[in-house]
């Protein structure tokens, strides 16, 4: 659409593509609106789109992730979260932070706090654990999403946690801030498009021998069903290397920020395995552009229920901010340290 175009011109062209039997999905940028069509078999005929008032151009997404592509958007998408400053995509780099599960309150309390203090906007914790092993802790489910809605509360702190199935999503949307989809199920289409149906932000962490294309078109699968809010994450590939647990591919880092508008964050806790690998790993995912760094922190990592190894120490994590921060500002771009949430109105 024109720069100039109204809000009425946006809506009378998706109306008159609803009426063609496709689908218009608005996609505002900071100059201007695209909308994309999806649901056609083959080119969709220009002539009479081109003609409608505020129609700037029609372009021709040749790629099979339309919505996710900057042929559609070219302005890098931002999440927002109402009532706080917090945002993942732009300038600013989200940083994401907590244990691999939610194991008590007293133990996530703990670790919530410290990472807060130490200037983290976003708490991962997870309530439903899909573990190789079938006789390996599965997670508290729902009273682990209670516990941190209750951080949220205390802390300000926005949550993320994996939903595994539709009936955990359900429940991850109720009381999430993120909806993640972890790697085993970035192909479950199914729970992609449900997903979609929400209006939640969807975090997708890459399958573990994932294509580039293959990892945009899960996304595409959310934003199909008309969710825009999606996120990306690396979070390590399978491969003959055994001195980590995964490898971590920071290459995909400008290989999707030049495909996608979409915001893309590294996790080198999962990517390593290996305490001494997460810190060095996230100052190289600050460093190739990532949108954020999502890490593993635990007080007691010993004692951990899950993935002890791979989390830091709290104050691991506060110096691995400190370091962050000195590396944004080289590329130009800033870590917030810590999260402002507007005072509720009665």
């Amino acid at each position: 659409m024109k720069a100039q175009a109204t809000p009425e011109q946006v809506k009378a062209v998706c109306d008159h593509i609803e009426q063609l039997g496709f689908r218009a999905h608005s996609l505002p940028g900071a100059q201007r609106t695209a909308i994309g069509i999806t649901g056609n078999q083959g080119e969709v005929e220009r002539g009479n789109l081109e003609e409608l008032p505020g129609v700037a151009e029609v372009i021709r997404v040749s790629k099979a992730y339309k919505l996710a592509s900057r042929d559609a958007k070219e302005d890098n998408t931002i999440i927002r979260f109402p009532g706080t400053d917090a945002t993942i995509g732009g300038n600013d780099i989200a940083i994401v932070a907590g244990p691999c599960s939610i194991e008590t309150r007293e133990q996530a309390f703990t670790i919530a706090e410290k990472v807060a203090a130490s200037g983290a906007q976003f708490f991962r914790g997870g309530a439903f654990k899909p573990r190789t092993s079938p006789y390996a802790f599965q997670g508290l489910g729902i009273e682990a999403l209670q516990i941190m809605a209750e951080i949220r509360d205390a802390f300000g702190l926005r949550i993320i946690t994996e939903a595994i199935d539709n009936e955990s999503l359900e429940l991850v949307v109720e009381y999430a801030d993120v909806i993640q989809i972890g790697a085993r199920n970035m192909q479950n289409y199914s729970l992609l498009k449900k997903a979609g149906k929400t209006r939640k932000p969807v975090l997708i962490k890459r399958g573990m021998s994932a294509t580039l294309d293959e990892f945009l078109m899960s996304a595409e699968y959310v934003m199909s069903e008309g969710n825009y809010q999606v996120i990306l994450c690396e979070r390590g590939v399978r491969t003959f290397a055994d001195h980590t647990r995964n490898t971590l591919d920071l290459s995909i880092v400008p290989a999707v920020q030049r495909l996608s508008h979409l915001p893309i964050l590294v996790d080198p806790s999962h990517g390593t395995g290996k305490r001494n690998k997460v810190i060095p790993m996230a100052r190289a995912g600050v460093a190739v552009g990532a949108d954020g760094i999502m890490v593993e922190v635990h007080h007691e990592p010993e004692k951990a229920w899950s993935d002890g190894p791979q989390s830091i120490y709290p104050e691991q994590f506060a110096s691995m901010m400190d370091e962050l921060e000195q590396i944004a500002a080289v590329l130009h771009r800033r870590v917030p340290r810590g999260i402002h949430v507007e005072a509720a109105t009665a």
